[in-house]
Formats: C-alpha cells, sequence, structure tokens
C-alpha cells in the first residue's frame, strides 16, 4: 500500500466510526493539545453548530483553492471542471456561514495541508474523497442540534450539495465503478452516515493548525 493509499485509509477510519481511532480523538478533543485560551471557541446552541459548519466549509475551501492554484500535471479538462466547481460551492457555503454568523463567527483558521501530495492524482481526489464523506456525515449528525428551523433548512440543503461532490469525486476516483456510492458511507439500513462534533471535528484536525474548541458540542 502506497502513502497516498495509507493517508486517505487513516483518515476514512477516523470518520467512518472505527472506535478506537475516535476515543483516542476524542479524548484530545478540547484543546488538540494547545492552550485553551488561544483556541477558536465554537459557541453553544445554533451558533456553536453554524461555527462547527463554518469550519468544515473554510477547511473544504481552503484545500479545493489550493488545489487549482497548484493544479496536479494530469488534471484532464474534467477534472479541472468539477473541481472548480466544487471550490466555488464550499467558497458559497462558507461565506454564507460567516454572513449568517456574523460578529459571532470564530476567525479564520489556518490550515495544513502538508500531508497532501498536491501533484498526483490520485492523493488529491483520494483527500477530496475523505473530506466530503466526512462534510456529509458532518452535517447528517448536526441536524439534531439545531433548534432554529430556517438554519436547519439551510443545512439540509448544504448538505445535499456535499453528498453530490462525494458522488462526481468518487465518480472521478473509480469511474464506471459498481457503487452507487462512496465506500463506507451508506448502513445496512441504506442510510448515510451520521457522525457528531466530537467524531468530526478529530479527524479534520490533522489538516487544522488553529486549535478549535467544541465544549459545549456533544
Amino acid at each position: 500500500m502506497d502513502s497516498t493509499s495509507r493517508l486517505s485509509r487513516r483518515h476514512l477510519l477516523k470518520w467512518t466510526g472505527a472506535a478506537g481511532t475516535l476515543a483516542v480523538a476524542g479524548a484530545m478533543l478540547p484543546n488538540f493539545g494547545i492552550s485553551a485560551a488561544l483556541a477558536a471557541e465554537l459557541g453553544d446552541g445554533d451558533i456553536g453548530v453554524l461555527n462547527y459548519a463554518y469550519a468544515l466549509e473554510q477547511l473544504e475551501a481552503a484545500f479545493y483553492t489550493t488545489v487549482l492554484q497548484n493544479p496536479f500535471g494530469e488534471m484532464q479538462v474534467n477534472d479541472q471542471r468539477i473541481l472548480t466547481q466544487i471550490r466555488d460551492h464550499e467558497i458559497a457555503h462558507r461565506d454564507f456561514l460567516k454572513g449568517a454568523l456574523g460578529r459571532r463567527a470564530i476567525p479564520a483558521l489556518e490550515v495544513d495541508f502538508s500531508a497532501v501530495d498536491f501533484g498526483s492524482r490520485r492523493s488529491v481526489l483520494g483527500t477530496a474523497e475523505v473530506f466530503e464523506n466526512l462534510g456529509v456525515a458532518a452535517y447528517n449528525g448536526a441536524g439534531q442540534l439545531i433548534s432554529n428551523p430556517d438554519y436547519l433548512v439551510a443545512a439540509g440543503s448544504i448538505v445535499s450539495i456535499e453528498a453530490r461532490h462525494a458522488a462526481a469525486i468518487t465518480d472521478l476516483l473509480r469511474p464506471f465503478s459498481a457503487e452507487a456510492a462512496g465506500r463506507g458511507v451508506v448502513d445496512r439500513k441504506g442510510l448515510d452516515k451520521a457522525l457528531l462534533p466530537s467524531q468530526v471535528l478529530p479527524a479534520a484536525a490533522p489538516f487544522i493548525t488553529t486549535p478549535v474548541t467544541a465544549a459545549t458540542l456533544p
């Protein structure tokens, strides 16, 4: 197994619910080993959930922006078209959430994509697949935490777009495959994965250098 496969598999296991990985990662959640005084606190209630989504959308928007600023050598026309559309969607999601939060928004997060080989199509698309499936699971799990019906409708609209992104990336990675959905994202009841912030944030943490705390979110 090459380094790209190991990277994707490692992070995939984190968000698909491997109990041992999440148990260890969850213990690190409060400040990821950095003083809480320096951390971006998401807050509680609907604001906490919106900031949680905002943090993930910042990560995705930054990733796709970096991908297109440093296109891999074998990037095909269809790759570029789809990745550009996804980038624009993620930027729109990020900016929408920032606007909804106003002064209660967490600051812009610093990211670290040093583990991604941006010169490799497989590495880029494999990481994109993990991010998109993680995002879908995050929104699915956050719905139950939202009180404001307007926010819930917005989250439902965003997650449907994230699911389309995941499907598009899967098709780029494994065209004409027999998969109806990405690997490991649908349970035996035909339902998509749903993960709580305490499961999602540790999986995203290796790519975010700004410490993020979510003490009041489950």
